[in-house]
């Protein structure tokens, strides 16, 4: 049985290319950036390439740029870092998506308990915040918006520079999310206008265990933790020469491919959504046609239509050697209904009975054509008819 892999959103394979760049970075040029002598000097200079092919690549300067953990530290130290950084001047009021990441919504729930009050906007159907919204839910006691800028489980992609202009003229501040968008489509931070932007290489064929954090050059920022003076003061530890390497290499390989990839994980997507559009009943469309990554696709099946338990499906497709999931890797296991599914109005039980597709680099046509007669299988299999529909979108 060919297993394939279609949770290219939870992580992505490293690219060899990737590899062989960090390999001389474990073993030859192996020292501590923080020391003067040559070994250190060795591993600075190396760090520092990395950190201005990264920032060349968002339009940011190399000092603008902090290496961090991954996605989840870097949403975590933009919130609190910049929470703290201006807790003397009295703004206190905090707004996000209501399709956020977790690291942006439990740290929004945090800061909520340090005192903030915190707004949650809702989304379309689509999945897209409305600007008027915004600019309703926004006062002069508001300290930071963050709103993601591709969603992670449907795919959906907002308008940064719109939000910007709204948040600016308000006196406040913009963070995103851009995880899941990062190399895979066109990304400014100065023509966007966003004021901090939380990035990872897992994504895009990188290592785990890096990821980084753009802050606007003259912002406010207060470190979460301490004691060092890497990264400028902003975020002490050692860092990681070989994953900052990889994280480079691969963002580089990214950017280069992006215009072709994009093309041909449009195309896959598509060719996937004509199959369950025609050959399943009931199939509800999560992910947006127009302004949204080509590489999600997000299927729930209509609980007045079909009845069917939302594991099971999952369970059936490793059966057939197909690796998907219902949403948030990081959230896998939870009893609780996805947040960003029910936020485009599907009760729970459709909610539960999800599908989250996600294509990359290695997927094939073959491997969609494979993952749409499984998926026709499974319905037939273990799905029970209410009533006959055709699929929507």
């Amino acid at each position: 049985m060919k297993r394939i892999y279609l949770d290219y959103t939870a992580t992505t394979p490293m690219d060899k290319r990737v590899v062989q760049a960090m390999v001389p970075f474990f073993t030859d040029t192996f020292g501590n950036g923080s020391s003067i002598h040559s070994f250190g000097r060795e591993a600075k200079a190396a760090l520092e390439t990395a950190r201005e092919s990264i920032a060349s690549l968002i339009g940011a300067r190399p000092s603008e740029l902090l290496f961090m953990s991954g996605g989840t530290e870097s949403d975590n130290s933009a919130l609190r870092g910049i929470a703290s950084a201006h807790s003397g001047i009295g703004k206190k009021h905090l707004i996000i998506s209501s399709i956020e990441h977790h690291a942006v919504l439990h740290t929004a729930k945090f800061l909520e308990q340090e005192g903030f009050e915190v707004t949650l906007l809702p989304v379309d159907a689509k999945g897209y915040v409305s600007p008027d919204e915004l600019t309703r839910a926004i006062t002069d006691k508001t300290l930071l918006v963050s709103i993601i800028h591709a969603n992670n489980e449907i795919g959906s992609t907002q308008d940064l520079k719109a939000i910007a202009e709204i948040v600016h003229a308000a006196g406040a501040l913009f963070h995103t999310d851009a995880v899941q968008s990062f190399g895979k489509i066109p990304l400014d931070v100065s023509e966007s206008g966003v004021d901090l932007a939380s990035f990872t290489a897992h994504k895009i064929y990188g290592p785990k265990g890096i990821g980084a954090l753009y802050i606007r050059r003259g912002l406010e920022f207060q470190p979460t933790f301490h004691g060092g003076s890497q990264e400028r003061n902003r975020r002490p530890g050692t860092e990681s020469v070989p994953l900052a390497v990889g994280f480079a290499k691969a963002a580089e390989l990214a950017s280069q491919e992006m215009k072709e990839e994009l093309e041909r994980l449009a195309g896959l997507n598509g060719l996937l959504r004509s199959r369950i559009s025609n050959e399943i009943a009931g199939a509800v469309f999560n992910s947006p046609v127009d302004r949204a990554i080509p590489n999600i696709l997000s299927v729930s099946l209509n609980s007045d239509e079909i009845e069917i338990d939302g594991d099971a499906l999952i369970i059936n497709f490793d059966l057939e050697g197909i690796a998907v999931t219902s949403g948030s890797a990081c959230s896998s296991g939870s009893l609780q209904p996805s947040h960003v599914i029910k936020a485009l109005g599907r009760n729970d039980s459709t909610t539960r009975a999800t599908v989250r597709f996600s294509f990359g680099r290695f997927t094939s046509e073959e491997d969609i054509h494979i993952a749409a007669d499984a998926f026709v299988r499974i319905v037939n299999r273990i799905g029970k008819r209410k009533k006959f529909s055709s699929a929507v979108s």
